[in-house]
């Protein structure tokens, strides 16, 4: 088990990479989840052991392509990120220091928020010979539509904010390696996780919940982008 996150940050650096599609390294990164997830995670320093993305603070978020934008990443890191580890010619990038959102953050103040998050609820299975192999495992089920919005507002309530509006876009999937041990002959085993984008408008109800929430993330499958909750005045 990791430890807990500071509850307040030093400092807290939002950075935003607007990728190059000409890249190959790009478009590597935008086809395999775990791929991207390496590369963002040359961000942070080296030497931090283990847990390094939490460590680091690190949490992100692609944001796709528009008519005016290319896909752009968001990053955040409680650590000063190291852009000259990203391959050649990845992007562009700026960073923006997240402290006064967080001296702002105030019961009753009203914000936009964005986030991608892993909707799923998690079911106890048993693998195996029922009689010998009782070991718990877990199947992460997907939700979706009113099931992923009943999910978010429980999360939400957790997190400090009550949603006064949410609208919810479908944005893929990604697969993340299972941790059990592979043969040699066997075929390495995934978990396929499913992302749903929540955007809204939402009244602060506990700045000191909230404020674990930004730096922790909400949800599973943190290392592939998703849980990273962003705020802004609404």
């Amino acid at each position: 088990m990791t430890p807990p996150l500071a509850t307040t940050p030093a400092t807290v650096t939002l950075t935003r990479i607007r990728l190059n599609r000409n890249s190959r390294d790009v478009r590597r990164d935008l086809a395999r989840s775990t791929s991207l997830h390496k590369t963002v995670m040359l961000l942070a320093p080296e030497g931090l052991g283990d847990s390094p993305r939490h460590k680091a603070g690190l949490l992100f978020r692609l944001e796709q392509a528009t008519h005016h934008t290319p896909p752009t990443l968001l990053i955040q890191s409680q650590l000063s990120p190291d852009f000259s580890r990203l391959p050649h010619a990845y992007g562009t990038t700026e960073t923006r220091d997240l402290t006064p959102m967080f001296q702002a953050l105030a019961t009753g103040t009203s914000v936009r928020y964005r986030i991608t998050a892993n909707a799923s609820t998690r079911h106890k299975v048993l693998d195996g010979d029922p009689f010998f192999d009782t070991r718990p495992r877990h199947k992460d089920i997907p939700l979706y539509g009113d099931d992923a919005l009943a999910w978010w507002q429980r999360k939400a309530a957790h997190a400090g904010l009550a949603p006064t509006s949410t609208d919810l876009t479908p944005v893929g999937a990604f697969r993340s390696p299972s941790t059990k041990k592979q043969t040699s002959d066997s075929a390495p085993h995934v978990f396929r996780h499913v992302l749903t984008r929540f955007d809204g408008v939402a009244t602060i109800t506990d700045p000191s919940q909230l404020c674990h929430a930004l730096l922790a993330g909400i949800g599973r499958g943190k290392p592939y982008g998703a849980g990273l909750l962003s705020l802004a005045p609404a």
